[in-house]
Parts: C-alpha cells; structure tokens; sequence
C-alpha cells in the first residue's frame, strides 16, 4: 500500500517560526536582489510623498515593492510569495533581510538558521 503524501507545511504561528521559512524562500540571489531593489524603491517613494507632499506616491510603493518580489518568486523562485499568507510579518521581513544584507550579516543569518542560499 502506497504512503500518503506528506501534509502541507503547517502554518508558522509566530514571528520567530516564520522567519526561517521566510528565508528558505528567498534562496536564490536574483530574487533577492529585486527584493532589495523593490524594497528600496518603495521606501524611497514614502520619503519623497513626505518630503514633496505628493502623497499619491504613497500608493506607488507598495505596487513599486512588490512588483519585483513577486516576480522574483514566480520567475526565479518558482515559489508562492509569504506576502499571501503573512503580509505584515513579510513586509518587516523584506526590511529585515534588506538590512542584514547592507550590514554584511544575510549570509550568516541563513546559516543560523539552517538554510542553504543558492
């Protein structure tokens, strides 16, 4: 008789059960760097409707951020986006891992969590 299929990986609960499962998801360095490059354009696009005042720029960001991550995941990837399923933790990802990355740290951040960039 055959084995049943392993079930889908069960949904994180916490922030801290989330992250490393965020990263196993951002594996390859391509992806990455149009997370960081959608990232960085988004908020810059916050900081100038600030500083101009042309507040409908801040409807450009999240279209600017996500753009490239999601494009990232489906033609790099060839994953679904953790957006989906956990915005709000995937947004603070997003910055946390832009900033690991600019402080020389994603490497062993990937490391400490057991998963293996490509």
């Amino acid at each position: 008789m055959a084995e049943a299929p392993d079930p889908a990986p069960q949904r994180p609960g916490s922030y801290a059960e989330f992250w490393p499962r965020y990263l196993a998801a951002h594996r390859r360095p391509g992806s990455r760097a149009l997370h960081f490059a959608g990232t960085l354009l988004a908020l810059a696009l916050v900081v100038a409707a600030i500083a101009t005042g042309h507040w409908w720029l801040l409807l450009a960001a999240p279209v600017v951020g996500y753009a490239g991550a999601w494009i990232g995941h489906f033609a790099i990837e060839g994953n679904r986006p953790e957006t989906f399923g956990h915005p709000l933790w995937s947004l603070f990802s997003d910055v946390r891992m832009l900033l690991l990355w600019l402080l020389g740290r994603l490497d062993a951040e990937f490391r400490r969590h057991g998963v293996a960039p490509k």
